[in-house]
């Protein structure tokens, strides 16, 4: 959410720099709800301060006073019609709050000046490569997927009894691999960068979707739940619950950045998804990810962190001996919360492409003024904090690049060494057996 009184001022350029990112403001809109709503706070304002002098001069009545005492019932019906006004003018300036929070709610983020312009894949700037991709796997390049159900890993038929399309079944090793994945990543993340870990609740209310932007615009995206009166949603990412663990909060300036972190199932509908990455484990309905999330003082303060927590998310990367390139995505391909979105690509050679595997996001103040996550600074001032958010890594994708990367000819697959302590095996062959 915007500061609207920043959102309208000319040198914002707002309508120029949300063009970019293929939102139509419509600035006349927006000013008249400010004018609107700054009209009816200042109503009640006015009424107030008038009811409280009236309220002042009034004389006490005398003790077993009646009606005859020349114009106190005329005082005492004027002191009601005040009140009245105050209570109408009240109901007023809420109407127009609401009027332009519901307004202000559908504004995405304004993208900074840095994002390239444009809106698909090919408009994104290439920064650097981790390195070259996988040219030439021995015996032929396959489909993740493929491999699964060669290794007795995977099993999509299963899945879809279970459940429909879009989710998986891991088995033995497969399982094995996914479960040392995470703690993986978990050590990484908190012995090496800092991070805390938390386990958070994976089911959350509506105005904690509303916080970090997935509500009310993606509701479509989401799987909702209801018990009697009771609604909750299903997380899409651990960023909703982690920075909204500060929902409502003033920090102290001195205790930032918040580096956090959890290993937590996802739930995506995939409304606009139109079919694509149908098969295997890349667009699934339920998936795991390891989230980072960081909450800083500044909007400077977030460019650094921003390139901090990218370099983290490469760094799971490395360890894991995966080829990848870090991309800037142009402002029309962003997410609604972000004002810059850095995406980070593993090759798969199954597909002979570069594929997302995590996107680290600057949002600036957006969601801190959605979620009302602020902070005290000198003076006991308390603004808005900036809050950042990464995937380092998704299970299922990274689970999905090793098994094309580290394929040989004999159909086997070899993981990485960062991997071997946690899983206890090197090699998984054909039939879900495992070795050194």
């Amino acid at each position: 959410m915007h500061d609207i009184r920043e959102l309208i001022a000319p040198e914002t350029e707002a309508v120029r720099r949300l063009k970019r990112r293929g939102y139509d403001l419509d600035i006349g809109a927006v000013t008249a709800a400010h004018g609107r709503r700054t009209a009816a706070q200042a109503e009640v304002t006015r009424l107030r301060t008038e009811l409280k002098a009236v309220s002042r001069t009034r004389p006490a009545p005398a003790a077993g006073a009646g009606t005859a005492d020349g114009g106190a019932p005329a005082d005492r019906e004027a002191l009601r019609e005040l009140r009245r006004a105050v209570q109408a003018a009240e109901a007023r300036a809420r109407t127009a709050e609401e009027e332009t929070a519901a307004l202000m709610l559908g504004v995405p983020n304004i993208p900074l000046d840095s994002v390239p312009d444009g809106s698909t894949e090919q408009d994104a700037v290439q920064l650097r490569c981790g390195g070259p991709p996988v040219r030439e796997i021995p015996g032929g390049a396959r489909h993740h997927a493929e491999i699964g159900e060669r290794l007795g890993i995977l099993d999509t038929a299963r899945a879809a009894r279970l459940s429909g399309a879009r989710f998986s079944v891991s088995r033995g090793a497969g399982a094995r691999l996914e479960r040392a994945l995470a703690s993986f990543l978990l050590d990484l993340h908190t012995g090496e960068h800092g991070y805390t870990e938390y386990c958070v609740p994976f089911l959350v209310n509506r105005e904690t979707m509303t916080g970090t932007g997935q509500l009310p615009k993606f509701e479509e995206d989401l799987f909702a739940t209801r018990v009697g009166e009771r609604e909750l949603f299903l997380i899409p990412t651990a960023e909703v619950p982690l920075t909204n663990l500060v929902a409502g909060e003033v920090l102290d300036a001195k205790d930032l950045p918040l580096a956090l972190t959890a290993h937590t199932p996802c739930f995506r509908a995939e409304a606009g998804s139109h079919g694509r990455d149908t098969r295997g484990l890349l667009r699934l309905h339920q998936f795991e990810k390891v989230e980072l999330v960081r909450i800083c003082a500044s909007p400077q303060d977030a460019r650094q962190q921003m390139e901090l927590m990218v370099g983290h998310a490469e760094e799971c990367l490395r360890r894991l001996e995966l080829p990848y390139r870090v991309v800037l995505l142009p402002a029309g391909d962003m997410g609604f919360s972000a004002r810059a979105t850095y995406d980070i690509e593993v090759w798969l050679p199954g597909s002979a492409a570069y594929r997302e595997i995590s996107s680290v996001s600057d949002c600036g103040t957006f969601q801190a003024r959605r979620a009302g996550i602020r902070q005290r600074a000198e003076r006991n001032r308390k603004t808005p904090v900036c809050t950042l958010n990464g995937s380092a890594l998704p299970i299922g994708r990274t689970v999905a690049a090793l098994l094309e990367n580290g394929l040989r000819a004999d159909g086997s697959v070899v993981l990485p060494d960062a991997l071997v302590p946690y899983t206890g095996f090197r090699v998984i062959t054909p039939g879900g057996r495992t070795g050194a």
